[in-house]
């Protein structure tokens, strides 16, 4: 029996082991998507426990206790919370058997405590005092857990409307070796549908100094933000959808639609979509002109539960997956950007829509742009070992393997870098398991290569940083 999460955890053959010990563990980090706050990085922010280092921010693991009947909003803000939320992990977690939160959560004790013991009720107390004695002595606050893991780049997700402070610190700071970068996420300029609509449009034009009156005003506005980003070293813009909307002459309507939101006037969804798929045109020729790599995220339902939405607020693990189907939209919609649209990636939260997406991104490569459009990885529901195979080897049946951008931790939790960890292991079994096959020579300078690009370099020229 093999021993659990040992050496060689996830690789099965010898040159699995070979590809990932050799050529993928001492890879740097590029974590191109994620929502880490760049206020602690910048304020070096420290935890008085490991509940709070694990639960403050993490729905991964609140969904996992809330499934075992118990609590799981989140630190509640004292010690005594802080030990019951723990425990009440501990007492949930020997349940996930196939979950990846399992053995995140062992990479994690592993990786950072240097402690070998499985979390379970009964060990709960002792991995308590043990991990929280490694906090006390040092070497875990934000930027120290960061340097341990390696992590050579982070782009955060930013609004438009922010003024980038944080940031701004942290590059100031010559102390601090890692590049933390902001990503453009105008969402709230897109949901023309949702209240808040208008006070956003008030913010962003604080923002750039331009009032918003019309849809020109607030063109100009995101074209203002986009510039002070770029000055901010940003290279991607990110957004966060249901669904990838396309309407016909949606650039024609969109000015008389604005105009009818603004006056507190409720729009159908087709509207919705016509006013979302012009503001799209118009960011996606944007950011073409600048280089930067557009990401679409869509596939979600989000804030499902509308008791626990008004509670927690969003973010906090209510949210599902989508089956709607908008593969005839994307593709309408890169069509229409032409020869304005920039480097893109596309995203699905449902795993089905795999072996759609890598087929749409071989229509729209460009000559001299090694994987332009790319099938990005399998994320928040799918960050799991099977769907993370599983989209690897869609793209490698329909495109080319050795071109993917590889992993993201799209998470706001300090403690995830060991979810790259997790994926090069997939990767490299993954690779290994086709040459014991016989599927792939064992040309270990093209494997190495391969392995590589994957785990890093791929992404670090593809976002050109």
């Amino acid at each position: 029996m093999k021993a659990f999460m040992d050496d060689d955890f996830l690789l099965a053959s010898q040159t699995s082991k070979t590809l990932y010990h050799e050529f993928a563990a001492s890879m740097p980090i590029i974590d191109y998507h994620c929502h880490i706050n760049p206020a602690e990085i910048a304020r070096n922010s420290r935890f008085d426990n490991i509940a709070q280092l694990w639960f403050s921010s993490d729905h991964y693991k609140w969904r996992l206790i809330r499934a075992n009947g118990e609590k799981g909003e989140g630190i509640a803000g004292s010690e005594s919370a802080d030990y019951d939320q723990f425990m009440a992990f501990a007492r949930a977690l020997p349940k996930a058997a196939g979950n990846p939160v399992y053995h995140w959560t062992h990479l994690e004790l592993q990786r950072y405590f240097d402690c070998p013991i499985t979390l379970c009720p009964d060990t709960a107390e002792e991995i308590w005092q043990w991990c929280n004695k490694k906090l006390a002595g040092g070497g875990f606050s934000v930027r120290e857990i960061i340097r341990r893991s390696h992590v050579e780049t982070i782009a955060t997700t930013d609004d438009p409307a922010d003024n980038l402070e944080w940031h701004r610190a942290i590059r100031e700071d010559s102390s601090f070796a890692t590049k933390v970068i902001p990503t453009f996420r105008p969402d709230g300029a897109l949901h023309i549908e949702r209240p808040g609509f208008a006070s956003y449009l008030a913010r962003i034009g604080r923002a750039a100094g331009i009032p918003v009156k019309t849809l020109d005003d607030l063109y100009a506005a995101l074209e203002h933000r986009i510039s002070f980003f770029c000055q901010a070293g940003c290279r991607a813009s990110d957004h966060g959808m249901d669904t990838v909307p396309f309407t016909e002459h949606a650039e024609a309507r969109a000015p008389g639609l604005f105009q009818r939101a603004l006056a507190g006037e409720s729009l159908t969804a087709e509207e919705t979509e016509a006013y979302q798929t012009a503001i799209l045109l118009f960011l996606g020729r944007a950011y073409q002109k600048r280089g930067w790599v557009m990401q679409l995220h869509y596939g979600a339902q989000r804030n499902v539960n509308a008791l626990m939405h008004q509670k927690f607020g969003p973010d906090t693990g209510y949210d599902a997956i989508s089956c709607r189907d908008c593969s005839r939209s994307i593709t309408a919609l890169l069509n229409c950007l032409g020869a304005s649209l920039p480097k893109t990636v596309l995203y699905s939260l449902n795993p089905n829509d795999n072996a759609m997406l890598a087929s749409v991104c071989g229509c729209f490569m460009e000559y001299g742009v090694a994987g332009k459009l790319q099938h990005g990885s399998a994320w928040w529901f799918n960050d799991t070992l099977h769907e993370m195979e599983a989209q690897m080897i869609s793209l490698a049946s329909r495109g080319l393997l050795g071109g993917f951008i590889g992993m993201v931790t799209d998470s706001r939790s300090f403690l995830s870098y060991t979810r790259h960890e997790y994926f090069r292991r997939i990767l490299c079994n993954l690779l290994g398991r086709w040459v014991e096959n016989g599927e792939y020579p064992a040309d270990v300078p093209a494997l190495r290569q391969m392995v590589q690009d994957i785990s890093y370099a791929n992404a670090k020229k593809y976002f050109g940083l």
